[in-house]
Parts: C-alpha cells; structure tokens; sequence
C-alpha cells in the first residue's frame, strides 16, 4: 500500500497544471524564423521568413479574437543574410505603428550584412523603404537585434561589429577577419526612423548570442553575454537610469569559460522594477537554465534558480506573469518546456508543448503573453513550417 501510494503521488506530482492547445498556424511551407510580440492592448503579432526559390520574403500576421489574420508582406529580397539564430523581429506600440527589422547584406563576406529597418502607421498595412540603423558604413557583422517600445519612440539594442574588420579585409567569408572586438549598441529612434540617441554601452562582447532588452520603471535595461579577455563568457546587464548608461556589470558569475561563442543568448522581462532574466550557461561542463530575480530593476540580483531538467539545451524564453512569477521557456534536448517559477526560488512542473529537433535548424522557440494565455512558436524541422500552439494559465 504504501509503495503503491508513494508511486501515485510520485506520478501526480510530476503532472503539469497547463494544457497545450495547438493552433492552425498563419505561416506557409518552407517557413522559419519565428517570432512573437504582443502590445500593450493584447494584439499579439506572429512574423516569420517564408523561401520561395531564392527570394526570401517576410511576413506576419495578428492575433485577435483567438483568430490569426492573413499573413501580410512586410518586404522581400534575394540579398538577406537569414540565419536559425538571428532572426528577424516585430514590435507595435498599440497605437497603429509597427516596426521591424531584417538583416541585409553589405558586402561579398559572409559576415558583412545590415540591419536594416521597415516601419508602418498605419496598423501593418503600409511598410516604408528600410533604414539602416546604424551609421558606420562598415562591410561587417551587425545584428542580434532587440527592439522594445518605449515612452513614444522605440529602444534597439544590437551587436555591432564596425571594430571587427580592417581595412581590405571587409569580404572575409569568416570569423578570421576580425581584428577588433564586438560591440554592443542602443538607440532610441521614432516610428518615422528619425534617430534620437545611439550610444555604444559595452566594447567588448560575446560575437552571436542575442541580445535582450526590456523597459524597467527607471527605464531600457540590455542584457547580453559578455566577453572577458580570460574568455569567461557570463550574462552582464547595462541599464539607462537618468539618462546616463551604467557600466556593464555581470548578473551573475557563473564563470564560463569558452573560447567561441555558444550562440546562446538571454532573455530578461520587467513589471515596474521587478527583472527577471533567463540564460544558458555550461560552467563546469554542466548545461544548465537559470532565472535570476531584481526588484530592483537590474542594480542587484538574488540568486539564481536552475530551470532545467538534466538534459538542457538552452535557447531560452522569458515573460513575467505578474510581479512575483515569471514564465520560462527552453529546450531540453528535443523537447520544448516551459515552467512558472517564483522569485522566492520554487517552480512549478514544467510542461512539454512540443516536440522538435536540437538542430539549428528548428531554431529558437518563441513565447508570448496576452491576457490569460501564454503564446508559442517554433519551427517544424520536418516539416519545415512555423508551428503555433497556446497554453491557458
């Protein structure tokens, strides 16, 4: 009896609370690079990146309703650098304007593309000609971009490699052109493409994992993974408060140790000046998902709270639920989870809401939030299609 009992509890207690309702996804064949947003009205926006021979195009499409809309053409072209990383965005600030990136080559080198910008306001029926948003007129890397609203302008964050290349050796098909060190840039900008600010806030990072950035009460935070001269590999936080930028600063030393980057990158989320951040890290040759709390808004951390399950992979996904639980995505091995944990440290039973491959090309899955429903996306690496799904909380 009691072994029997034991066994039951076992079981309910690795049950998950949360039921995966999948979705008829708005994206075609031979689809992509998914991404999610939702705005502060609750629309919740879906992009991706369709082939079609050698034209790559861009779409998206909004949630209203519980209903996904036709799929729109933001812009197209055969000259897009696209990769299972670093991915193309869209972000709307509820009041008709919508903005987006893509990355566009610049040169012959493999690494030299742009980051080029589209905007509309007009609700996402109109798109303007692309701007890019940096002014360097490098033939170099630039990319893992964020883009976050904020007051009534937008906040970019992205990697920007115009350190990286000498001069003559622009058309390097690989990381061997570098000289200099990547580096991370922000700027706020309008939904016209008028440039407000840019600041350069880290000259030194790690080369391809995403950036992340969210808006705080005291204002825009970019989490990033940085780059020590040791080669130590952490999470460091760079905040706007005053108007001034602070100095990097780590999260938390986990003290990796790697000598190429682990395209891995965070994702952080706020609620006033409640932060939460999740990462990768493989410090002591142990994978490993973390989520790590502030109260207030990046100065200080708590500790930080392992997420996974033995088998992580990262390639994360963060949200705050209300100001004491966030919602965290990752991938443990083949299989995409998610997880409420609380800042006091406890976490629920994660729930499994697909099933896809570790290879790149499935990508990183993408989580959103509207209303009482959390948002999913990923790629079908078999079917080679975007995929949808929703989960009630």
């Amino acid at each position: 009896m009691c072994i029997l009992l034991s066994c039951s509890n076992e079981k309910k207690n690795t049950e998950s609370a949360y039921r995966v309702n999948p979705q008829e996804s708005p994206a075609g064949a031979m689809s992509a690079e998914p991404y999610l947003f939702t705005d502060k009205k609750g629309v919740t926006y879906l992009s991706w990146i369709e082939k079609r021979d050698s034209v790559y195009q861009f779409y998206y499409s909004a949630r209203q309703a519980e209903q996904w809309t036709t799929p729109t053409l933001i812009a197209s072209s055969n000259n897009w650098f696209v990769n299972w990383a670093d991915y193309p965005m869209i972000a709307a600030d509820g009041e008709e304007n919508l903005v987006s990136h893509v990355l566009s080559k610049s040169g012959k080198g493999t690494f030299s593309y742009d980051v080029k910008m589209f905007f509309s306001n007009d609700g996402g029926k109109d798109w303007s000609n692309s701007f890019v948003i940096h002014d360097d007129g490098k033939q170099a890397e630039h990319g893992f971009v964020t883009l976050v609203p904020y007051q009534e302008n937008l906040f970019v964050s992205w990697l920007d490699g115009r350190n990286t290349v000498m001069e003559g050796m622009e058309n390097m098909d690989d990381h061997g052109g570098h000289h200099g060190s990547m580096s991370l840039r922000g700027a706020i900008i309008d939904y016209q493409g008028n440039k407000i600010n840019e600041w350069e806030l880290d000259n030194k990072t790690c080369d391809c994992c995403q950036t992340s950035a969210t808006i705080t009460a005291n204002g825009p935070i970019v989490v990033y993974r940085d780059r020590s001269d040791d080669e130590i590999r952490d999470m460091s936080i760079v905040r706007l408060v005053n108007g001034e930028w602070t100095s990097p600063k780590t999260v938390y030393a986990d003290n990796w140790k790697i000598a190429a980057c682990p395209v891995n990158g965070p994702r952080a989320d706020a609620l006033g000046n409640t932060l939460a951040i999740a990462w990768f890290t493989f410090s002591d040759q142990i994978a490993q998902v973390n989520v790590i709390f502030s109260t207030d808004g990046g100065a200080t951390f708590g500790k930080p709270i392992r997420i996974d399950e033995g088998k992580a992979i990262g390639r994360v996904d963060l949200l705050m639920v209300d100001g004491d639980h966030a919602m965290v995505s990752w991938m443990e091995g083949t299989e995409i989870k998610a997880a409420k944990v609380n800042r006091d440290g406890s976490k629920e039973n994660s729930v499994v809401i697909a099933t896809s491959s570790d290879s790149r090309s499935s990508g990183f899955p993408q989580m959103t939030k509207s209303g009482d429903e959390l948002i999913f996306a990923w790629t079908d690496d078999g079917e080679k299609r975007v995929k949808v799904a929703s989960v009630k909380l």
